[in-house]
């Protein structure tokens, strides 16, 4: 799981580093950003969070191998963006994504359907969300046999990946993680995600085919999920006050990522009225919402992955050292990306890469401290 974490990280800086430079096509560069870094990260959270939602054990040891088989394909797909692998190879990696997933999702049911008592309903936003990764694949596949519609088949691709997938995996996670990140039960968790998983499914769905045919469309769809994002914050803040969230630097990431996604959804209803341009909204949603979630939840969950059992001291020594700067990293973020909206380029590119840069000082202090700490 660590070295999975690993490539993630180095694929998040590489792919920031080499488009600041203006170095590789900017596809392949997103799909390293992407399908090296963020897809393998979601399949490493399902297979954590999945057996605890489940009250089921731990995944078969050829399931944990998940996120790097991912990582293999997505590094297809980069090099044969970049023009150094036949096109070819993009579908045939797009079939494999796909059989990934389908796996997935039927352990995560079977998960389910054998679980002691009901299961927590944040399974089912992780069966949605890889449903919606199997849409936005099947979407490459329309790009081959359908290519009259190449732009709507893209298009419809992004949308699937980007809000669904990880927004999908994302809204699933965040209501159970801050509250353990603040180590307080928040029983409002499970009703809130009973409740807004349907709409969030078909807001996703709908606004995916808007932006592929109709825009006037998605901008309905993307209201709803602003309204979920919304009701989350305000919750949070009732229960939790801003000023608790504020303290603990993993649980700050994670709020500052929903404010990021939330802001970043009315960049996109600009986009799709072409009031703004498409490659800084998409620079906005991985600054201001992709890097202080993939900060936040890693703050929490990399000292479960490195030693998993019993709780230990090494566990609360390694989150400090992770939590530490975890403010002033968000703030960075979304300044970064408030940057990136307004074209300010390079200014958002040195915003995120400072944020970057601490996380990962942070992170090799965190990785030297012993399991032992005597």
């Amino acid at each position: 799981m660590l070295g999975s974490v690993a490539l993630t990280l180095l694929a998040l800086a590489l792919s920031g580093l080499l488009a600041l430079f203006g170095v590789g096509v900017p596809a392949a560069l997103a799909h390293g950003l992407f399908a090296i870094g963020i897809l393998p990260l979601i399949f490493a959270a399902m297979l954590h969070f999945v057996p605890v939602l489940t009250r089921s054990g731990e995944p078969a040891a050829f399931l944990r191998r998940w996120p790097l088989f991912a990582q293999m394909t997505g590094l297809t797909v980069v090099l044969a963006l970049q023009g150094w692998l036949p096109d070819d190879v993009l579908y045939g990696a797009a079939a494999v994504d796909l059989i990934l997933a389908g796996i997935l999702l039927r352990w995560i049911i079977g998960r389910a359907r054998a679980a002691l008592g009901a299961p927590h309903p944040g399974w089912r936003w992780y069966g949605g969300a890889l449903a919606m990764l199997m849409l936005g694949l099947l979407a490459i596949l329309g790009m081959r046999l359908w290519p009259a519609y190449w732009l709507q088949w893209r298009l419809a691709h992004l949308h699937f990946n980007t809000l669904g997938l990880v927004g999908l995996a994302a809204l699933g996670t965040l209501p159970v993680l801050l509250p353990t990140a603040l180590g307080r039960p928040d029983p409002a968790a499970a009703p809130w995600l009973r409740r807004a998983l349907w709409p969030a499914l078909l807001a996703v769905f709908v606004l995916a085919l808007g932006a592929a045919g109709y825009w006037p469309l998605s901008l309905l769809a993307a209201a709803t999920l602003f309204g979920l994002m919304l009701s989350l914050a305000r919750h949070w803040q009732r229960t939790f006050t801003c000023s608790t969230l504020v303290r603990d630097g993993a649980a700050v990431s994670l709020a500052g990522a929903l404010l990021g996604w939330a802001g970043c959804l009315l960049a996109g209803a600009l986009h799709a009225a072409q009031l703004l341009p498409a490659r800084p909204t998409l620079a906005a949603w991985i600054a201001a919402g992709l890097l202080p979630l993939v900060s936040g939840a890693l703050s929490q969950l990399l000292p479960v992955w490195r030693w998993p059992g019993r709780r230990l001291p090494a566990h609360a020594l390694m989150r400090a050292q992770l939590v530490a700067g975890g403010q002033g990293r968000t703030l960075l973020f979304l300044t970064g990306g408030l940057a990136f909206l307004v074209d300010a380029t390079t200014l958002g590119a040195l915003f995120c890469g400072a944020g970057l840069l601490r996380f990962a000082i942070s992170l090799l202090q965190a990785l030297r401290i012993s399991r032992s700490t005597r």
